[in-house]
């Protein structure tokens, strides 16, 4: 599978604005990220890679003991919603810039942050050893990314009217381990999780991934417009499986801690 990082600048852009209204998941798994660790014993300079509308930024500044805390986003938008957000917090610097290619100095940053965001990057090897660059001795990597179960429900739905990819494949928790061995971390803790999530249609579904700038971006997929009549087809199959007129949708979150 090959990213488009083009639409995916595109999506996550035109997404800042109804990305709040939609990423209750996105909280609970930042939430979840700073509570298996002591963030008070967080200090010196924090990277926040793929910071979208600053939540875990806010949390950070909350609840760490920071000197400096940098919010990076491939998306020049979502970078001023976080700083609309915190315009008086002069700890902050944002910078717009892709994660795969980091436009910092070497073992300049003591904690890198990442909630949701590392799954759109094509070459997380390569992310690894880049971010492994710019983090200080003891330093560490924390993140949450999505695992292979997610939306699975989505595309057996798809995979009954069509051959094409329409929902985005994610690594497991054994490739990300290999990635981060491979790029020089030592005593990486993973763990993976299930969130079901209820919608009461398969559109609301697509809504919401539409809102949080999360619709498929593979690059080569199907340039054909989908007609009405195999949506219908690929609802149809979904909405089989309704338990109290309600359709779910399996989210799999691996939660990362690495350390140099």
């Amino acid at each position: 599978m090959i990213l488009d990082k083009v639409r995916i600048k595109q999506s996550f852009s035109a997404a800042s604005l109804t990305y709040d209204s939609v990423a209750g998941l996105q909280r609970a798994v930042g939430r979840e990220l700073l509570h298996a660790i002591d963030a008070t014993r967080l200090n010196g300079t924090l990277l926040d890679l793929g910071c979208g509308t600053g939540f875990l930024t806010g949390e950070l500044l909350a609840h760490s003991n920071h000197e400096a805390i940098i919010a990076l986003d491939i998306a020049l938008s979502m970078l001023q919603t976080t700083q609309g957000k915190m315009p008086d917090k002069c700890s902050v610097n944002y910078i717009c810039a892709d994660a795969e290619h980091l436009p910092l100095a070497g073992q300049s940053i003591d904690g890198v942050f990442s909630n949701l965001a590392l799954q759109w990057c094509r070459n997380l090897d390569v992310v690894f050893t880049d971010i492994k660059r710019v983090l200080k001795p003891e330093g560490q990597l924390i993140f949450s990314t999505f695992g292979p179960q997610t939306l699975h429900e989505l595309k057996s739905a798809w995979a009954t009217v069509d051959s094409y990819n329409h929902v985005n494949a994610f690594y497991s928790a054994a490739q990300l381990k290999l990635f981060l061995q491979q790029a020089g971390f030592k005593n990486s803790q993973l763990k993976s999780k299930l969130f079901i999530s209820p919608y009461d249609s398969v559109w609301m579904l697509m809504q919401e991934l539409k809102y949080l700038g999360a619709q498929q971006v593979i690059a080569g997929r199907n340039k054909k417009m989908t007609t009405k009549t195999v949506m219908q087809q690929m609802i149809s199959a979904y909405e089989k499986h309704k338990v109290s007129d309600q359709i779910s949708a399996t989210f799999e979150v691996i939660n990362v801690i690495a350390k140099v």
